[in-house]
């Protein structure tokens, strides 16, 4: 193993550390790997600013070291995917959403409503249905801190939803236009949160929905992430993928389109992987968003 410092999951591991880290895993092999995130997090001390436990963040850097060779995690236990299978039974996407199109304006469908769920099982069962039936890249479930959000009509009925977590580690565009430094760019990175999905249902034929979508989440997402994390976020990012859709939903929100990605994944160390290149667009949730980011 390379015993040079190695920067995962936002936290730099030294070789001492890592080989400690292993030796740590090793003696407790007999835990499942949510107690070795919880275990972690507490022997960190790592929480957020309203003093929960990072153990989400504990868990998705385990697992990349595990990935990576670095340490053995014990297999997966199988209680969580039975859970899901329980509600992928009920199918709950094809019961609330009928096949038919959703046609009207926002104000004939109304009034509508946007509400976060990410601590709310169902709902985030709904969510990542709809996101695995409908969406490109499908959805796996959130890791770390996130915030999830579905949009209903005026019957009650779920017709969209949207995905926000941690920022991309690097992005050149984007780091110049905000003005980073790398020293910098590792202190504020958590101020920084990435709309990784945004879907409305195929059905669903209604203008402005997408715009009035994003300008509602604009409006509280700052205060939803603060109540649940406990420190501010200022600057929105997400990146569309060029070739395959144009981005006029942000463009209509008044996103700012940045730059364009290089065509590499944040797992492409030897420049070896090609993905497709996309549009980085910012939307900033305060003014004067550059002093905070900077300091």
């Amino acid at each position: 193993m390379d015993q040079k410092s190695q920067i995962v999951q936002g936290r730099r591991l030294d070789g001492p550390e890592l080989a400690q880290l292993r030796q740590w895993v090793r003696e407790h092999a007999d835990w499942s790997r949510r107690r070795l995130s919880v275990e972690l997090a507490s022997r960190w001390e790592w929480r957020n600013g309203a003093g929960q436990l990072k153990d989400m963040a504990a868990r998705a850097l385990l697992l990349k070291l595990h990935q990576r060779g670095w340490v053995e995690l014990p297999p997966r236990r199988q209680a969580p995917t039975n859970r899901m299978r329980c509600w992928a039974a009920k199918d709950p996407v094809a019961e609330e959403a009928p096949l038919a199109a959703l046609d009207g304006t926002l104000e004939q469908l109304g009034p509508w409503a946007v509400q976060e769920v990410s601590r709310e099982a169902r709902a985030r069962a709904w969510v990542q249905q709809a996101l695995g039936r409908y969406h490109y890249l499908g959805f796996n479930g959130a890791v770390g801190e996130n915030l999830q959000y579905v949009v209903a009509d005026g019957q009650g009925r779920r017709w969209a939803c949207l995905v926000f977590g941690a920022a991309a580690w690097k992005c050149q565009d984007r780091d110049r236009f905000i003005g980073w430094s790398a020293e910098q760019r590792q202190k504020n990175l958590a101020l920084i949160v990435n709309n990784t999905r945004f879907l409305i249902l195929p059905s669903v034929r209604v203008q402005r929905l997408g715009s009035w979508i994003l300008g509602q989440v604009h409006r509280r997402l700052a205060r939803d992430w603060e109540a649940k994390y406990g420190h501010a976020v200022v600057l929105l990012e997400t990146f569309v993928e060029a070739g395959r859709f144009r981005g006029t939903v942000y463009r209509a929100a008044n996103w700012q389109r940045v730059g364009q990605t290089t065509g590499r994944t944040r797992q492409d160390r030897h420049t070896c992987i090609e993905v497709a290149a996309k549009d980085i667009y910012v939307y900033p949730l305060r003014r004067g968003f550059r002093e905070v980011l900077q300091r």
